[in-house]
């Protein structure tokens, strides 16, 4: 995008939309939201970040964000697990929701910044 005016709007708006999706994820066990939609608010400033200045850059880290996508997974089994060990059912301890809300959005923060970039190259390359 080239417009000056919708550069400069954005750039103000930016660091209040991760921000707030920060705000979501953090307190979303003790008010309304959680991982999934302050992954979501994430995901979209990001692409807002994307959209206005050019994600072609972007493309070459899609491996990396694919493995923090991967290890996201990876822990948030692991959670699960240490329920298991302690002699418990599987995610029985509630004291780490907190931390089950940052590991889901941190998943889905990057799930949907990966699946804009796949997109966004495939678009390219028709």
């Amino acid at each position: 995008m080239t417009s000056r005016i919708v550069k400069t709007m954005a750039s103000s708006l930016i660091p209040f939309i991760f921000l707030f999706g920060i705000y979501i994820i953090l307190y979303g066990h003790i008010s309304p939201g959680g991982g999934f939609q302050g992954g979501v608010i994430l995901a979209m400033g990001a692409i807002l970040v994307l959209v206005i200045y050019g994600g072609e850059k972007m493309q070459k880290y899609i491996t990396h964000l694919s493995l923090i996508e991967i290890l996201g997974v990876t822990f948030f089994v692991i959670f699960g697990m240490l329920s298991i060990v302690n002699g418990r059912q599987f995610y029985s301890n509630l004291g780490m929701i907190w931390i089950l809300n940052i590991i889901i959005g941190l998943e889905v923060f990057v799930g949907f910044v990966v699946l804009y970039l796949l997109i966004m190259r495939w678009e390219i390359a028709k």
